[in-house]
């Protein structure tokens, strides 16, 4: 394959160009991300769109990426530090200098080289990393509130359609279940062969991975049988409302018993390393409270159908898992229903935006058409309304004012 792709993902809001020295130097974006082995990274996509889109000077850019073969294997933050000023000094002092660290957690003592460059004046940091211990809320003591976090989550599915141009000649229907059956992993597009066997290995490893250094070592977890029971149990019931206690209950019928607070604690541990998104009800009042339900969606659709052998059932949740992906990655903050007078699949929020979102595999039947506009015409706020479904037989927008689209074409962009 020649293509290469590079994926924007969320440096282009804030892909500003500030070419001189005079221009105020915002803290460093810090990109957190689930583990994902990428063809191209978000540090390649960044320096590639300063250089291009800023008219940057090649001296006036340091890019280190710590996880090749060409770095050291054990990288110090005193040669790190040393390059860089060693770099900075052979720069153009009459404009802004770029720092770019792709998988800087390899670097022990990083984060001190970062706070010092980020007090000095005319030099622009942006750091990636792929495990939990830049992910992780450990980050805002390391920077002491002197760096914005960025989350990158696996291909959507415009970038999956992109990323397939080359491997064929598939219908957008094709990709669209291969996407949701396989996930959106970017290290799928460089296997060898793209099989199922190739496939299931590759995610098995990613899994695993998470697994063990990301969570587990971590964490400090040992029981890793519980663990693994533990992801297999809320990816295969993903979309589905729970509390911990009906989780430790369902734990303990399948014979093996454990606390709330394990599984709160194992449930974090799952949320900081991006394998598994939390997302609270909206519309809670009184004693409801203090003891909110909470739905599970896997951040990918191919680690959430690999322990159940990428069966095909409970395809409805797997498509409420694409829809809801989707709206992180459109920076909405999601809650999921019950309202007071009704219950929705999303309602989606940004700034002073607000999106009720339900999400359906067919439009067509009319009772199923009217199950899905129910809750949407209770809702008495005057905000948008949309049922997202994979036919078209009913696209358009009802007389009340409700959407129903093409989930397809939304994903696209459409």
């Amino acid at each position: 394959m020649d293509k290469v792709h590079l994926r924007p993902a969320p440096f282009d809001s804030v892909s500003g160009c500030c070419a001189t020295r005079g221009c105020t130097v915002r803290p460093p974006p810090v990109v957190s991300a689930f583990r994902v082995p990428m063809v191209a990274t978000s540090s390649d996509y960044k320096m590639a769109k300063i250089q291009q889109k800023c008219g940057v000077k090649p001296e006036n850019m340091f890019y280190r990426k710590f996880d090749t073969l060409q770095m050291p294997l054990y990288p110090t933050a005193e040669r790190l530090q040393q390059d860089i000023v060693e770099a900075w000094e052979r720069s153009d002092k009459d404009a802004l200098f770029y720092v770019l660290l792709d998988e800087v957690q390899d670097v022990e003592g990083w984060e001190r080289v970062v706070r010092r460059l980020h007090s000095q004046d005319g030099i622009d940091v942006y750091l990636t990393g792929s495990n939990a211990s830049i992910l992780s809320s450990d980050l805002a003591t390391l920077l002491s509130g002197r760096s914005i976090a960025l989350d990158v989550y696996p291909l959507g599915f415009a970038e999956y359609v992109d990323f397939s141009e080359g491997f064929g000649s598939d219908s957008m229907e094709k990709l669209f279940a291969n996407y949701v059956r396989y996930g959106g992993m970017p290290s799928l597009f460089s296997l060898m062969e793209r099989s199922e066997d190739f496939i299931e290995r590759e995610l098995s490893a990613i899994f695993d991975t998470v697994l063990l250094n990301d969570v587990a070592l971590r964490m400090g977890i040992r029981d890793m049988a519980l663990l693994e029971r533990l992801v297999t149990y809320l990816f295969s019931t993903s979309g589905n409302l729970f509390s911990t206690r009906k989780i430790t209950g369902a734990l303990a019928s399948a014979g093996r018993k454990t606390s709330n607070d394990t599984v709160d604690n194992y449930i974090k541990a799952l949320e900081e390393a991006f394998a598994l998104v939390g997302v609270q009800q909206t519309g809670l009042a009184g004693k409801r409270v203090l003891s909110p339900l909470r739905k599970f969606y896997a951040a990918d659709t191919g680690l959430r159908n690999l322990p159940n052998g990428f069966a095909p059932g409970d395809f409805g949740f797997q498509l409420e898992g694409v829809v809801f992906m989707e709206l992180l990655r459109r920076g909405y903050r999601v809650e999921v229903g019950p309202l007071d007078r009704a219950e929705v699949d999303f309602v989606a929020m940004r700034r002073d935006e607000k999106l009720y979102v339900q999400v359906a595999e067919s439009m067509l039947d009319a009772a199923v058409y009217e199950r899905e506009l129910a809750p949407l015409r209770l809702i008495p706020d005057s905000f948008p309304k949309m049922v997202l479904a994979l036919d078209r037989f009913r696209m358009g927008t009802t007389e009340d004012g409700i959407r129903v689209a093409n989930l397809m074409d939304w994903l696209l962009g459409a």
